[in-house]
């Protein structure tokens, strides 16, 4: 009798041995009028997670730091920055389906208009579209420059990713993107050490050789003669080297899989030893499939323990100073929510990598509200989910570096410090 009890018991924990961790990138904000856009919004299922939840504010890399994106979903993942952050390069590249490999240096870039004197026209070359930099970048891709090799992958529109594949490469070298108006930078190196000055001198041959392809291509002649600005110079930025770091599975005991629209996110799962699925309809815009990452999700937790869940417009709208279009975003995702509420297969770890309001459109370091729903979670007296209401729930105030403790403790996972 003791043991037919026990059963239905061990099954039903064994069943929530599943999390999602849900980030709606940059959803903390500031009051406009009052409310913020998490506030002002109508979101039933959202506000039913915290109500039958555990609610508190995080700030993701430490009180009154300002998180990146990259940096902040690593330290979401159980990833200190300091100790793992690669730059961002790296990150990209792994989005971008590259399989980098140790000692590999990468670059962020974006493909850019320079006129005859190499004064920089366009950090975004008109625009172009995805296509048309897709094939002007297939002439830059597996060229040799001094022994070392070129990846060059371009991703959505004006993007790229490029990787230098080589002996005695280092990343202590300069961008050679402006960052604004004036010239092409030539890239130097940060330190003295023969490395540097070797990896800058081959990255300024490439830029050279680059120019040289790019101008001649057909589909440049083509848009001058339509007076559209060319793709002529790959503008270089956000330099690093990738090092292999032990994965989730290898620290922490547990498989994951990511759904994420954007490069870097996938990167950044990719990086720390995640799956990362490409989702038809993941656009990581406002037109974004939220039932197909819904979907993808549940399916992956058949054979995963985790996965996180990223929404990427919250982020954009916010930096576009887009009060409704955040607002209205918000309730999209709510009813992403109830679908996986209503499936319950998991817990749910609902929160942003940052905050990004509308009123300074671009992140801030105010905490972020977050809430852990599910079956053995312990609740509050929070009602609805918002940045003031969910300040006052039973978490309190943690920061980034404790959601993944906490994930591991949902999945049973944790280890017990001391006897």
């Amino acid at each position: 009798m003791f043991i037919f009890l026990l059963l239905p018991l061990a099954e039903m924990v064994h069943r929530m041995e599943k999390a999602i961790l849900f980030i709606c990138d940059g959803l903390g904000d500031l009051p406009v009028k009052g409310r913020t856009p998490l506030e002002a919004a109508r979101k039933k299922n959202i506000d039913r997670l915290a109500k039958e939840g555990i609610n508190g504010m995080m700030s993701t890399l430490g009180e009154g730091i300002i998180p990146g994106s990259d940096t902040g979903h690593l330290q979401l993942l159980g990833y200190s920055p300091r100790e793992f952050y690669p730059g961002r390069g790296p990150l990209e590249a792994l989005g971008a389906g590259i399989d980098l490999e140790h000692g590999d240096v990468a670059f962020r870039c974006n493909f850019g208009s320079v006129d005859a004197k190499g004064k920089l026209l366009d950090r975004r070359a008109g625009r172009i579209s995805t296509a048309e930099a897709a094939e002007i970048g297939k002439a830059l891709d597996g060229m040799m420059v001094d022994g070392v090799l070129v990846i060059f992958r371009p991703t959505v529109e004006h993007r790229a990713s490029v990787v230098f594949r080589g002996r005695g490469l280092c990343a202590a070298i300069s961008d050679t993107d402006p960052h604004g108006e004036g010239e092409v930078l030539a890239c130097k190196p940060k330190d003295g050490s023969p490395e540097a000055r070797r990896t800058a001198e081959i990255v300024n041959k490439f830029m050279k050789i680059a120019h040289e392809k790019m101008s001649a291509h057909h589909l440049n002649l083509k848009r001058m003669k339509e007076r559209k600005l060319p793709a002529n110079v790959a503008l270089l930025r956000g330099t690093g080297m990738f090092h292999k770091i032990p994965g989730l599975n290898e620290r922490f005991g547990i498989a994951g899989t990511c759904i994420a629209g954007g490069a870097l996110y996938k990167g950044v799962c990719r990086y720390v030893g995640m799956d990362a699925q490409n989702v038809k309809g993941a656009t990581g815009t406002k037109d974004t499939d939220l039932d197909a990452k819904v979907n993808a999700a549940i399916a992956a937790l058949k054979t995963k323990d985790f996965v996180l869940l990223h929404v990427k417009a919250t982020d954009n709208f916010g930096h576009d100073g887009d009060f409704e279009g955040k607002r209205k975003m918000i309730e999209k995702i709510d009813a992403a929510v109830g679908k996986l509420m209503k499936w319950g297969g998991a817990y749910i770890v609902l929160t942003g990598d940052h905050s990004t309001p509308v009123l300074l459109k671009g992140h801030s370091a105010d905490p972020v509200p977050i809430c852990i729903w599910g079956k053995n979670v312990r609740t509050d007296d929070v009602k609805k989910f918002g940045e003031r209401a969910c300040a006052h729930g039973g978490l309190g105030h943690i920061l980034g570096s404790d959601v993944m403790p906490v994930i591991l403790g949902l999945l049973l996972k944790a280890k017990m410090y001391g006897s």
